[in-house]
């Protein structure tokens, strides 16, 4: 499917060179992989998205019928619809009944929904999606086994209840093993799911993509995706504890090109209504256009103005490394002994909220412990980190609700991050640098020391030059290697309003822009 941008004029010959879409950077997407490896439509062929996969104690039976992929009505794509909470507490409760063990637990997820990718202007690709898991957990005498499986039936359930009980009789003893979470009320979290999002077909995708790339002119071409899709989320324990919730997800990422420049833009949101895939594209656009003949500047020190994607690969960054509470009782966080000292400006407040209307998220984790509000940084000093009922233990205090799915080696991560907004526009930050960059994002980030919180990584997608409080023009991309919470004591203005990132279901993280006196360029590039 071709769609063309306003500007339909533009001569044959050859195509612009395809940018660099913007992946997954997010440091707990890894975590989140090791916990419950989600299946891509890539990874299966088109029997398996006719019939289902095959999940331990299935007996290689499909999980539905063979026939023909599902299709809604007037020709939609892969389509399916919500389990419920009854047919999953089935399920669950055939896992509960194993007899001969301590403790069971049951961790159950049904996803579905659809991806169109696009480039060179161009629709290439659009898939359709449904997967199912179930995890079960279970103990005996302090002995833990965990099994996993696709097959979403009360048989798949016993079997792999069966298969965890066998792993956990020969496990070791685990001397920390915290016990299962108890009964207790989930908060509400109303307008989680959206109807309209998890209905929506290839179409009304390819109609987002056409908003997008009208917004182009000549010489200038997009490449992204467009996502929609909705998750089912329970755990059942034998403790009595039943937790169930649904919700849907919409993203739209693009990197437009052309010339020798490129620019980006993102949305996230609950509800596809509250995507503009036209203001995207057309933002993305004056980058690219606005990034043309980029100069080049020394590296070293500079004033920053971040906008909100830059800011958030600083506070991913600074989660990954230092929230975690086994990190911390281990000794491996930066804010290990820290608690009640400032380790960064005081304009700085990082808390986690899943229950926050302005999120994506469940209201309790992967344990079956509700979710409450969890302050990490308030005025600039460290407050605490979050927990799992393991790393509780460890620390002598309560679970905060932010465990992974098991077994979670890392332990508990805060999936809903927040910086508190300032008062600043963006145009009243650049207006009060001297000298300094204008940044959209940062590419290609990675670690360098975890104690001092320094990582590194490449400026992209539109840089510039700031010269007595106005933008002079681009500038070709720089390698910084910077302390985050260095740089958050830097911090001199906040932005007044914050951006939704979302790299993958579970977890969004909401920042403003940020204006820092000092960050440290260590090499520039030659584009």
């Amino acid at each position: 499917m071709r769609i063309g941008p306003k500007d339909p004029g533009r001569p044959a010959g050859r195509g612009l060179p395809e940018p660099e879409l913007r992946r997954d950077h997010h440091p707990v997407l890894g975590l989140l992989r090791r916990g419950w490896r989600r299946r891509g439509m890539g990874a299966v062929g088109n029997s398996q998205l006719r019939e289902g996969t095959a999940g331990t104690g299935g007996q290689g039976r499909p999980r539905r019928p063979a026939g023909q992929v599902p299709r809604r009505p007037g020709g939609g794509a892969l389509m399916a619809d919500p389990v419920g909470p009854d047919e999953v507490r089935a399920v669950a409760e055939a896992a509960l009944e194993l007899p001969g063990a301590d403790g069971v637990e049951v961790l159950l997820m049904h996803e579905w929904g659809g991806l169109t990718r696009f480039a060179n202007s161009a629709i290439h690709q659009s898939t359709g999606r449904e997967d199912t898991g179930v995890r079960v957990r279970v103990v005996t005498e302090a002995r833990t086994g965990v099994t996993a499986t696709n097959d979403f039936s009360k048989e798949g359930a016993r079997s792999a209840a069966a298969s965890a009980l066998e792993m956990a009789r020969v496990a070791a003893p685990d001397p920390l093993y915290p016990g299962l979470a108890q009964k207790a009320p989930v908060p509400e979290r109303p307008g989680g799911f959206d109807e309209a999002t998890a209905a929506t077909t290839p179409e009304q995708r390819a109609e987002g993509v056409a908003a997008l790339v009208g917004e182009l002119r000549k010489g200038f071409r997009a490449a992204g995706a467009f996502e929609t899709g909705a998750v089912e989320i329970a755990l059942a324990n034998t403790e009595g504890q039943f937790c169930y919730a649904p919700y849907t997800q919409s993203t739209i990422s693009t990197v437009v090109a052309g010339g020798d420049g490129s620019g980006t833009a993102e949305k996230a949101a609950s509800r596809v209504q509250d995507i503009d895939p036209a203001a995207v594209g057309a933002r993305a656009y004056r980058k690219a256009r606005e990034s043309q003949r980029p100069q080049d500047v020394e590296p070293g020190r500079y004033e920053v103005v971040l906008e909100p994607m830059a800011v958030d690969t600083l506070v991913s960054f600074l989660s990954y490394l230092g929230f975690g509470g086994r990190a911390i009782a281990e000794g491996r966080s930066p804010f290990s002994g820290k608690e009640g000292q400032r380790v960064c400006g005081p304009s700085i407040y990082i808390y986690d909220d899943a229950l926050s209307p302005d999120t994506i998220g469940i209201p309790f984790d992967f344990e079956g412990t509700p979710k409450r509000k969890a302050s990490l940084i308030e005025e600039g000093v460290f407050v605490s980190g979050v927990h799992d009922r393991r790393s509780a233990k460890m620390a002598g205090t309560g679970s905060t609700g932010h465990a992974l799915p098991p077994p979670s080696p890392e332990g508990a991560f805060p999936l809903n991050l927040f910086l508190q907004t300032g008062d600043a526009t963006v145009e009243q930050m650049i207006a009060a640098t001297k000298r300094g960059l204008l940044i959209t994002r940062f590419h290609y980030s990675n670690v360098v020391h975890p104690i001092e919180t320094t990582i590194t990584g490449m400026t992209r997608d539109g840089t510039w030059l700031i010269e007595g409080g106005e933008i002079r023009h681009p500038v070709k991309n720089l390698r910084f290697t910077q302390s985050i919470l260095e740089a958050l004591s830097n911090v001199e203005m906040i932005g007044r309003e914050s951006e939704l990132a979302s790299e993958f279901f579970f977890a969004a993280s909401r920042v403003p822009a940020l204006k820092i006196s000092s960050f440290n360029f260590i090499s520039a590039s030659d584009h």
